[in-house]
C-alpha cells in the first residue's frame, strides 16, 4: 500500500471517531478508538511504541513513546488541544527523525472539524541522511 493511501485510510478512521464522539475528550480515550478503528480496517500498527534516542551509536531507552506506528510506515501523533502549537510539530518532526520515518500525522481532536486538525508532515530529506549514513560508513 503507497503511503498515500495508507495515510488517507488512516484519515478516514480519524474523521469516523470525530463524527461519532466529537471534540473534548482525552488523547488517550482517541487513541483507543483510533486503534479500534485501525484494527477493524486491517490496518497494522502499533500503538505506544517505545522510540529510543541514538546518541553516538547508542541506543538509549529515554521514555519517547510513539503514539501510534502504522504499518512501520507512518507515525501519528494525536492531540486534544485548544490548538496546535509549534511545538507539536516539531515533536512529530523528531519522532520522525530518530524513527526514520518519513510521514507522519499530527491529529488534534479538539476541534469542531476533523478536517482542520489534522497536519501530514513529510521528512525529504530522510533518504539523503540514509546515504550520508552509508558514506560515514565507507570513508
Amino acid at each position: 500500500m503507497k503511503f498515500d493511501d495508507l495515510s488517507k485510510r488512516v484519515i478516514g478512521c480519524a474523521i469516523e471517531i470525530h463524527r461519532n464522539l466529537g471534540p473534548g475528550l482525552l488523547e488517550s480515550t482517541y487513541e483507543q478508538c483510533l486503534a479500534h478503528e485501525l484494527r477493524c480496517a486491517g490496518i497494522p500498527f502499533m500503538l505506544q511504541h517505545p522510540l529510543p534516542v541514538n546518541y553516538k551509536g547508542v541506543k538509549l531507552d529515554c521514555g519517547y513513546r510513539v503514539d501510534l506506528l502504522v504499518d512501520n510506515k507512518i507515525i501519528v501523533e494525536l492531540k486534544s488541544v485548544e490548538k496546535l502549537l509549534p511545538i507539536h510539530q516539531a515533536q512529530l518532526l523528531t519522532y520522525m527523525k530518530l524513527a526514520e520515518i518519513k510521514i507522519g500525522l499530527l491529529m488534534n481532536f479538539n476541534v469542531r472539524f476533523m478536517k482542520n486538525g489534522i497536519k501530514r508532515m513529510v521528512l525529504y530529506f530522510l533518504c539523503d541522511l540514509r546515504v550520508l549514513r552509508g558514506l560515514k560508513k565507507v570513508l
